[in-house]
């Protein structure tokens, strides 16, 4: 396997920088019409920008085309949106330490609760949740309505109920998948989804008065919101915008493909912009030249970042990328977005874990945006050969890319982690390590300043110790292989890391959901120090959302939510608490059905936990026996 840059033509780049030199930004547009003037330049030709909205238009028809037959888009008909969110392990991003020994390197992560009580994956990036704290305010989204609770005193105390409702009126239908939040100087900005994943509506609630809150805008989009971050008091929500919903015909009597396939070519040549690009009342809400149209031949659709400051949510900045992609990986400074193709399925939150991960497609490009304030800037591009199975998988350091990927017909039947710099205005590859599970599928990563964890499957679980501190020659310092496998790997310090999996036997069955403890004191020999089992049948919340995971460092506490069964028919809270290389286990049973997968434990700067289940806000007693 290996990594290369994306071979570009030559004379796109010559007339872009004559007609405007060097740095414009992507990512002003407000709207639909001719591109701006003059037009943005980008750093390459991986990404062109057209010459006008109908050179933009014929890009989506022309590829269009090729996808249509006589039963619609890829011979079917395509009902809802496809794609999925990402999960599998958490990461972090700054600039790596120098070269270290094993013994001594720094394992600082960056992936934590922070100040909101959501576990995310970046230090100072903060994620969408159905639970938000400010201060002594806590947040929570259920069933269309925004709570409002006091939470400085013994126990949490309702102060006000706020349906959330569409530009239109109608409620927002936020259970399946969607109704997250962030929560920004004041303000709450609600995401909510669409039954059939056609539709986001961001809404924007200040709560200057939190017993009274109001809905200041409601602003309803096309497509699907995939993913919403906040820096600092930017929120950016990416949306994806899929095939469109055409009247397609099907094949019947003599002749019957042949005219079905030319009549949904002509529906396909009769599709505006409107039909590709995200819009706000039927009119795009970007801009034509603020729409980059991937060189290569990518997933058909379009993978828009939106960004706005909650006190001025009508004023946006988009920047969008004309191929359909969930893996859209965000740091303090970088976006990435991974133009994988989405798998079919449907997704229960915004950034979950999908049901199917990005199936074998040999290579996968990568597209790499500066974000200043509310911009991007498009810096530079790669690819990479293997499949990049979700957002987890990426993680920057400074201009540094790591990325792990796992097998795909372009490569050897392994994992690997890559390193990529920015060169110009390309990706290229820096230093990597391979054969990492052969024959093994990559089930979790954690990223580290200058290490990384890497967790693969088949019988046994090996668990991979990787130095990252000198990126252009990163190298296997020590392996571990147990039974059972982690999907979620989060740090307890520098040398005590707690994974959240499956148990499985020698022979690869797997008997149920446990927790490990490593020591990784020694990374040339990583050990597990201890091991809690659930009984058969158990899943680990954390596989597929992280945010079912709480580390309290002070009390040496971790909390995570575990179902019994695929669907979560009872769910509990485990209170794993360690002490001396040991976990001990209390298990409280807190919610049953569907609404195990939005139970969430919320610490607050008192020290005390807030429990959150399907009906209930309560104090959580983390010490009782």
């Amino acid at each position: 396997m290996r990594i290369r840059t994306i071979t570009t033509g030559v004379a796109a780049v010559t007339s872009l920088a004559v007609a405007v030199g060097v740095g414009y930004v992507v990512g002003n547009g407000q709207g639909g019409g001719p591109p701006a003037s003059p037009p943005i330049r980008l750093a390459n030709a991986d990404l062109t920008v057209a010459a006008s909205c109908e050179d933009l238009l014929a890009s989506y028809v022309d590829r269009a085309l090729e996808q249509v037959g006589p039963y619609g888009w890829g011979g079917v008909i395509a009902y809802g949106d496809v794609g999925a969110m990402d999960a599998a392990s958490p990461q972090a991003s700054e600039s790596a330490a120098g070269s270290m020994s094993a013994r001594t390197m720094v394992k600082t992560s960056r992936s934590e609760s922070n100040e909101s009580g959501t576990n995310v994956q970046e230090v100072g990036v903060d994620e969408s949740d159905v639970v938000k704290v400010a201060g002594s305010l806590l947040l929570r989204m259920r069933d269309g309505v925004l709570l409002a609770y006091d939470v400085a005193g013994d126990g949490p105390r309702l102060l006000s109920s706020t349906p959330v409702d569409d530009a239109r009126g109608s409620s927002v239908w936020v259970g399946d998948p969607g109704g997250e939040m962030v929560v920004v100087d004041g303000r709450a900005v609600v995401l909510g989804t669409s039954d059939d994943g056609r539709s986001s509506t961001i809404t924007t609630v200040d709560l200057s008065d939190p017993t009274s809150p109001s809905v200041v805008d409601a602003t309803t989009i096309s497509g699907r919101a995939s993913a919403v971050r906040l820096h600092g008091d930017v929120v950016r929500v990416v949306v994806q915008s899929a095939l469109p919903e055409l009247d397609f015909s099907v094949p019947s009597g003599a002749f019957g493909e042949l005219r079905a396939r030319l009549r949904n070519r002509g529906l396909v040549r009769d599709t505006t912009l409107a039909d590709w690009l995200p819009t706000v009342d039927g009119a795009p809400v970007v801009d034509c030249g603020d729409v980059a149209v991937p060189d290569d031949d990518l997933a058909l659709g379009t993978t828009t970042v939106l960004a706005f400051d909650p006190a001025d949510p009508s004023s946006r900045s988009t920047t969008a990328v004309a191929t359909d992609s969930d893996i859209s990986y965000f740091s303090t400074d970088r976006f990435y977005l991974a133009a994988a193709q989405p798998p079919w399925g449907w997704v229960d939150c915004i950034d979950c874990r999908p049901a199917q991960t990005t199936g074998p497609s040999g290579t996968t490009p990568v597209f790499a945006f500066a974000l200043d304030g509310a911009d991007a800037t498009y810096v530079a591009s790669g690819e990479v050969e293997g499949t990049v199975a979700d957002r987890w998988s990426m993680d920057a350091v400074g201009s540094s890319l790591r990325v792990a990927v796992g097998p795909s017909s372009e490569t050897g039947n392994y994992n690997s982690v890559v390193t990529l710099r920015e060169d110009g205005s390309s990706l290229v590859e820096d230093g990597r390590v391979d054969r990492l599970g052969v024959d093994e599928q990559l089930t979790s990563v954690r990223w580290f300043d200058d290490l990384a964890i890497v967790v693969t499957f088949r019988q046994t679980d090996p668990l991979y110790a990787i130095d990252l501190s000198d990126p252009s020659a990163p190298r296997l310092l020590g392996e571990l292989e147990i039974p059972g496998f982690s999907e979620y790997l989060h740090p307890l310090g520098e040398h005590r890391l707690i994974g959240m999996g499956q148990d499985a036997s020698l022979q690869g069955v797997t008997r149920g959901a446990q927790a490990a403890l490593f020591d990784v004191t020694d990374l040339t020999r990583p050990r597990q120090l201890d091991v809690v089992t659930y009984g058969a049948e158990t899943q680990a919340g954390a596989a597929a959302d992280p945010r079912q995971f709480t580390w309290l460092p002070d009390q040496r506490v971790a909390l995570t939510v575990v179902s019994e069964g695929w669907t979560g028919t009872t769910g509990w809270v485990s209170v794993l608490s360690l002490a001396d290389g040991s976990m001990t286990n209390r298990m409280v049973e807190v919610e049953h059905g569907t609404d195990v997968e939005d139970v969430r434990l919320v610490p607050l700067a008192s020290g005390a936990v807030v429990l959150v289940t399907g009906e209930d806000v309560t104090s959580f007693d983390v010490t009782a026996g």
